[in-house]
């Protein structure tokens, strides 16, 4: 049985948050997490499916989505804690469910980072013609960078993910309108072989992958039961509609969804199309803008997320200690970045250097469809509990199971890919780490934070 010990005053004084974030802020916190695998990611799905294959993946990922959105708008603002789906697991399934739903979304915010910034180096090595070995210096700058951001404050850290939001969506909206008087289906967007449908989820799930992450700003937001199922459900129509369009529009103008499929810099090629390769530095940097969204977003996911169970003892006690002045969870942030660099520099210098950025997205998934499962296990359960309920999702208990049948599809496919599936076994790997971790350690020494003193009355 889990042991737990009362927490003093003193500790919860060292581990306080502010509240700033409104429905623009989390509007703006869910497309920015999610808005570079229109940048970056998603066309590996070209190769993998080709055009038709990843276009039906795509419809498919679209409605797991939206049976985990609406689910999580109904969980979040019932119980608004900063645990997100740790918090929604904890209350349905006890610690044990809790634990392992908040080390499988662990390892999706920690390893989501470390594949965009894979692809912030690819581009940012084609705008200033830097040799590949120089790759990793510039994963290495842009952690240091971003992470600051996040200590010196949410208040700050709101305001860039808002205008970041804006600006990655304004790109969008110049590629799609430059882009279809140049479409040609026929000729260009199957010329990748169709290989079905069940190898591009894993590149389909990316187009929306972190969107779940809202529910993490809870104590940060001030009326959470009221502007958070607005946030979650306002990002994800937006979401629906980018993602369409830019997967359609990239794959049917020249060079192709054969080449589109295998570039590190996909809207490069794809605005060279547009406007000439005279370009192309001004290309990348308006691509590097998406992709600093979704970055810079998730490594706020991360800390918030680390935060949270550190907090109540599932993860070390120290790093949810936060900073005097900003209220921030330094140790949190600093410490995910750390892993997050780690698994990348694995990859590219003892695995297969030229598929860090497609590995690492597979092994995030695999973190990510887990979660996936049990948050809408957890949904299930708690229909069967008297929680208030603000909000009450439209699609119900047949949205969870449709999102529950999709992602463990989607897991299976990810241990039968020979080109990345190396990666997922060593995140199953990490993961049976995590669970050993608990079962011979933490569970001893939990911590009643309010999450589980939340969850205790209904347990």
């Amino acid at each position: 049985m889990p042991v737990y010990s009362k927490p003093t005053t003193e500790y919860f004084e060292k581990r306080t948050l502010r509240r700033h974030a409104r429905v623009l802020h989390l509007w703006a916190l869910g497309v920015a997490a999610v808005i570079s695998g229109d940048f970056f990611g998603w066309n590996f799905g070209l190769t993998a499916g080709g055009f038709s294959g990843m276009l039906i993946a795509l419809i498919v990922m679209t409605a797991m989505y939206a049976g985990l959105c609406f689910s999580i708008a109904e969980m979040s603002p019932a119980l608004p804690h900063t645990g997100g789906a740790y918090s929604f697991a904890r209350t349905a399934m006890g610690p044990w469910g809790g634990y392992i739903t908040g080390l499988a979304e662990n390892m999706e915010y920690i390893l989501t980072p470390a594949t965009i910034v894979v692809g912030i180096g690819g581009y940012l090595g084609a705008i200033f013609h830097t040799p590949k070995s120089w790759e990793p210096g510039w994963w290495i700058v842009c952690y240091m960078l971003f992470v600051g951001l996040n200590v010196f404050g949410v208040a700050l850290s709101f305001r860039f993910s808002v205008f970041i939001a804006l600006a990655a969506l304004l790109v969008l909206v110049v590629f799609w309108i430059g882009a279809i008087p140049h479409i040609n289906f026929q000729r260009y967007a199957y010329d990748a072989p169709y290989k079905g449908w069940m190898p591009a989820l894993p590149f389909a799930l990316w187009l929306y992958l972190g969107i779940e992450q809202l529910p993490l700003a809870a104590e940060e937001s001030h009326d959470p039961r009221r502007d958070m199922p607005r946030g979650i459900l306002y990002g994800l129509v937006t979401l629906i509609v980018c993602s369409f369009l830019t997967m359609i529009l990239s794959a049917a103008i020249a060079p192709g969804a054969a080449k589109l499929g295998a570039s590190q810099e996909p809207l490069v090629l794809s605005f060279q199309t547009i406007a000439g390769s005279e370009w192309t530095k001004l290309f990348g940097v308006v691509a590097v803008i998406g992709l600093v969204a979704s970055f810079h977003t998730i490594i706020y996911a991360y800390g918030r997320q680390i935060y949270s169970l550190s907090r109540a003892g599932y993860f070390p006690q120290w790093l949810s200690v936060t900073s005097d002045r900003h209220k921030t969870p330094v140790r949190a942030l600093i410490s995910g970045s750390a892993l997050g660099m780690a698994a990348a520099l694995g990859i590219y210098f003892f695995g297969q250097n030229s598929q860090v950025g497609a590995i690492l997205l597979n092994m995030a998934v695999f973190g990510a469809v887990i979660a996936y499962i049990l948050q809408m296990a957890s949904f299930l359960l708690l229909r069967g509990k008297q929680l208030d309920r603000p909000y009450v999702s439209p699609l119900g208990v047949a949205g969870a199971w449709v999102a529950i049948l999709i992602a463990s599809i989607t897991l299976v496919v990810l241990f039968l890919n020979p080109d990345y599936n190396k990666g997922v076994y060593g995140a199953a790997v990490w993961f049976a780490l995590g669970i050993a971790y608990f079962a011979f350690y933490a569970r001893k020494r939990l911590i009643l934070s309010p999450e589980e003193e939340f969850a205790q009355k209904w347990n």
